[in-house]
């Protein structure tokens, strides 16, 4: 068992290989999205589909924030003073730093999860 991980790997995550990595990994992973996909069954028995919904979701929460962060100014114009509409710009690109940070850990967690996949019998 390797205890080595990738730059960007999340930290609650035991290394893959290890005893504890698919749970540590779906722990973690249900944290990234709304907590209404806790209901759906068909995550917990797959963790590589709930990653899949994971990476998507994170996905588009960079999506998001890109769009927010270009029409903060136009779409906050005469409502937010200006220097509310800076520390808005802020707070996108501490956010969006953020989610793209995100974005690659589930991708990093998915290959792992994907490459103990497929080393399962059909």
């Amino acid at each position: 068992m390797s205890t080595h991980v990738p730059p960007g790997w999340p930290a609650p995550v035991h290394p893959p290989g290890s005893e504890r990595f698919e749970e540590t990994a779906m722990t973690w992973l249900l944290e990234t999205v709304p907590p209404e996909y806790r209901r759906h069954g068909v995550l917990r028995r797959y963790p590589v589909a709930l990653a899949r919904m994971a990476r998507h979701h994170a996905e588009a929460n960079v999506e998001a924030a890109r769009a927010g962060f270009r029409g903060a100014r136009t779409e906050l114009a005469g409502i937010v003073p200006p220097h509310g509409v800076e520390a808005m710009l802020d707070v996108y690109r501490q956010e969006g730093a953020r989610l793209v940070a995100l974005v690659t850990a589930v991708e990093l967690v998915e290959a792992a999860l994907r490459a103990r996949s497929s080393d399962l019998p059909a």
